[in-house]
């Protein structure tokens, strides 16, 4: 496999139940300070702590966009007002013209809490309540439809939903178009916002850990769900591109072990890293940060535990930061992105936040490569791994500028 083009991130954003928008990430990420508090979820009376952000509720969408409001989508529009991401977004589509700019959006429920409200207040004829006859709000393509509206762009469109990699998938797909020539600039991204779906789904999964998660912790009892935004802006470098970031590789992967567990070795996981690498022109002994899909439940931990002992080894370092965020579910793919990125630019290695002793009976050589606090320690490039329900896999590998990817391929 001939490595990629790199790709330029010309602006990224996420906003998590730690803050909005990437210093509140950071400060948290220095800090070890998790965003996750006790279920106040009203109608989902469950022992759980999530990550909710606020505010959400008490922001309308515009009245342009009024078609489209919901709770979902109000998450989405305020996620895409921070680090200026928007007038960078409507930057490239003026650069470039609408039906050049592609919009691709991973969520894995989209806005499917319209839809739960709306049969909790049905009509009296049995039909939808008024305020939600609003067929763009319930259908699987809301997200990415409206983002698409929001920002303008005319170029094509796709909401991918594969569960817990959907908005890392984004990035590959994102790359084949721009490499492809079929458009000359991407915003990728991910939204999920909790709902009672989510949270009585995983709790009836037996997945939810009454306390925050404990990624590779021995005393780890399942995940903390949570909510986020996030987004990406991605074009083909420039000569003036030289200090920014850059996405060198991903790697798809569709295992079908199973409709909820990973496949018991990781052999779906292992391919999407390994073709990461190898589109990125890279060992896995060139790569300086792993951040985890760690989600703190037993299996996926021990999976994904042996899958790294397998192939990385010292001096490389990696961690779980759902501990800090909880699982953003089809917006953790962006999220981790943006944490990773954050890592680069600022030369540390996030700790796992929750993480008191590792568990024993993880791989020692594995055990030997997590971070439990934050290290301060200069990268050049990194991998971020999201693996979701179904054996569906995505690994993407980011390089701080282009001197640093040239720095691990010597």
């Amino acid at each position: 496999m001939r490595p990629i083009t790199p790709i330029v991130l010309r602006a990224w954003t996420a906003t998590t139940c730690a803050g909005a928008g990437r210093a509140a990430l950071l400060d948290a990420l220095r800090d070890g300070r998790s965003g996750l508090r006790p279920n106040d979820f009203s109608r989902t009376p469950i022992a759980a702590f999530i990550g909710r952000i606020e505010g959400v509720e008490d922001a309308p969408l515009p009245g342009g966009l009024a078609r489209w409001d919901c709770r979902n989508n109000r998450l989405a529009w305020l996620a895409l007002q921070q680090d200026g991401f928007l007038d960078a977004a409507r930057a490239a589509i003026a650069r470039h013209g609408p039906g050049r700019v592609a919009v691709l959006i991973g969520t894995s429920t989209s806005s499917i809490g319209a839809s739960e409200e709306a049969y909790a207040r049905l009509a009296p004829d049995g039909g939808f309540p008024p305020d939600l006859q609003r067929p763009e709000v319930h259908t699987p393509h809301s997200l990415g439809g409206f983002v698409r509206e929001a920002l303008g762009a005319r170029g094509p469109c796709c909401t991918v939903a594969t569960a817990c990699s959907s908005s890392a998938k984004v990035f590959a797909q994102a790359e084949r178009l721009l490499r492809l020539g079929l458009v000359d600039a991407a915003v990728v991204g991910g939204v999920d916002s909790l709902c009672q779906s989510i949270l009585y789904g995983f709790h009836a999964l037996q997945l939810v850990a009454p306390e925050r998660c404990r990624p590779f912790d021995a005393r780890r009892q399942g995940i903390s769900l949570a909510e986020a935004g996030g987004y990406a802006l991605l074009e083909r470098a420039g000569a003036d591109d030289e200090a920014r970031s850059l996405l060198i590789g991903w790697g798809e992967s569709s295992d079908a072990h199973h409709m909820a567990a990973p496949h018991p070795e990781g052999r779906g996981a292992e391919r999407a890293a390994l073709d990461a690498l190898a589109r990125a022109g890279l060992d896995a002994g060139s790569i300086d940060y792993l951040n985890l899909h760690g989600t703190a439940t037993p299996k996926n931990d021990a999976t994904e535990a042996a899958m790294v002992a397998r192939h990385f080894a010292a001096p490389t370092r990696a961690s779980s930061t759902k501990g800090l965020t909880g699982h953003t579910l089809g917006a953790a793919g962006i999220v981790e992105a943006v944490i990773t990125l954050l890592a680069l630019e600022h030369g540390f290695v996030p700790g796992s936040t929750g993480l008191d002793a590792a568990d024993a009976e993880l791989p020692e050589a594995f055990r030997a490569l997590l971070a439990p606090a934050p290290q301060a320690r200069p990268l050049r490039v990194a991998l971020s791994h999201s693996f979701g329900f179904g054996g569906s896999n995505a690994v993407l590998a980011f390089a701080k500028d282009r001197a640093a990817l040239e720095g691990a391929r010597r």
